[in-house]
């Protein structure tokens, strides 16, 4: 693991990361914000999953949420969003398939199958990099993100409620297997099975998970997304069916950016703090 970059900033470190990853089969990239360096304790950590198109520095450069890590002293881990470079036949196509459009699943298609493997990086391989290599705490990891990346952090905490202790969302993709979007990516990455696509889908997988955390999302009711794409009211309908904690809030007048991520990112990043301190 090489570190191909470093800056202070909020009185911790941010770091950038390259890596050959076993789960892609490629070299990954990813941002550490460190908030207590000097100091040898562990931390406890928090994933950010970005959306559609986003690299690592989406969030590192636009969210502020460096300044809300510190004050609670969480170290933040920022990936990206699918491999890169493979010169896959179409993965540079288009802006919700391929590159910068994992969706954080393990597909089983080809070529796909071969080296998307989001779901197995984020939930597995970097969280043991994490714990084994940068004093992140085992015991106290959580996950939250935005659109596809809001889609990832449901998945992974509702499938893995043994690596995940904290949960939450910014417009998450969520209810993937009736939207475009997730049309488009699990049919290419998994098939035309629309059973195997609802192991990826956090409205039936929360009927099944043992995560017990409150899951805090924030939605815009000016996304230009909402409707087609989002679909917030299956999951508080999901969740309501499943007796599950859900807290699902409507932010009057926000839209899908960053301006709304960095409104709220103070709130989701306390609601960890609580959770992975409890």
């Amino acid at each position: 693991m090489e570190c191909i970059q470093e800056v202070r900033t909020f009185g911790g470190t941010q770091r950038v990361f390259r890596h050959a990853s076993s789960s892609t089969r490629c070299d990954m990239e990813f941002a550490v914000f460190d908030p207590t360096p000097e100091n040898s304790s562990l931390r406890p950590t928090l994933f950010y999953l970005s959306g559609l198109t986003c690299t690592w520095a989406n969030v590192a450069d636009k969210a502020g949420a460096q300044r809300y890590a510190a004050e609670h002293g969480i170290m933040l881990v920022m990936p990206d969003t699918s491999p890169r470079g493979l010169a896959l036949p179409g993965e540079d196509d288009d802006y919700d398939f391929g590159s910068g459009a994992g969706f954080y699943i393990n597909a089983t298609q080809a070529p796909w199958s071969g080296h998307y493997r989001m779901f197995d990086y984020v939930s597995q391989e970097l969280p043991g990099i994490v714990t084994t290599e940068l004093q992140g705490d085992p015991k106290r990891l959580g996950v939250m993100g935005h659109s596809m990346g809001g889609h990832g952090a449901l998945i992974c905490a509702l499938k893995n409620p043994d690596v995940f202790r904290s949960c939450s969302a910014f417009a998450p993709i969520s209810n993937p297997v009736n939207c475009p979007w997730g049309e488009k990516a699990f049919s290419n990455y998994l098939g035309q099975d629309r059973t195997e696509w609802e192991n990826w889908d956090a409205c039936a997988l929360v009927s099944e998970t043992n995560f017990r955390g409150a899951i805090l999302v924030d939605q815009g009711d000016a996304d230009t997304f909402l409707e087609e794409q989002l679909k917030p009211e299956a999951l508080r309908a999901a969740f309501g069916d499943a007796g599950r904690k859900l807290e699902l809030r409507i932010q009057s007048g926000y839209d899908h950016s960053y301006s709304f991520i960095a409104s709220f990112i103070g709130d989701h990043i306390a609601h960890h703090a609580r959770q992975l301190s409890s």
